[in-house]
């Protein structure tokens, strides 16, 4: 799958295939969390299950108001106590395959939406 929009957002996800995410022109074999001006190459999830609040920490600091949850090429669910957890801070989830993730990242950060991608490679 190939992801191409022109816009002044400094990190904007051009693609996405089993094992790497493309972003700019940079490819990456790790999981990544990315909002429009920073991004996080290094970030060890645990599995889907056990995902806290803790473990999104690096997310939770670019103060999202949406986080967009990839879960790699599959749609997997954490905890269900997660989105009550975020909720509480203001920050609405949304949990889908790490493909449809990249594909709603750009489009909210083009429109300038304060997003967040935490995404499962």
């Amino acid at each position: 799958m190939k992801l191409t929009r022109e816009t002044g957002t400094t990190y904007l996800i051009r693609g996405w295939e089993p094992g790497v995410i493309r972003v700019d022109e940079e490819r990456f074999t790790s999981h990544l969390i990315i909002g429009a001006e920073r991004l996080v190459s290094d970030w060890q999830p645990p599995p889907i299950k056990d995902i806290s609040l803790a473990s999104l920490a690096p997310a939770l600091a670019m103060k999202p108001g949406i986080l967009l949850l990839g879960t790699g090429p599959e749609v997997r669910f954490p905890d269900a106590d997660l989105a009550g957890l975020l909720a509480l801070e203001g920050i609405g989830l949304e949990i889908m395959a790490t493909p449809a993730a990249c594909r709603t990242f750009n489009v909210l950060a083009v429109e300038g939406r304060p997003v967040v991608a935490a995404l499962i490679n």
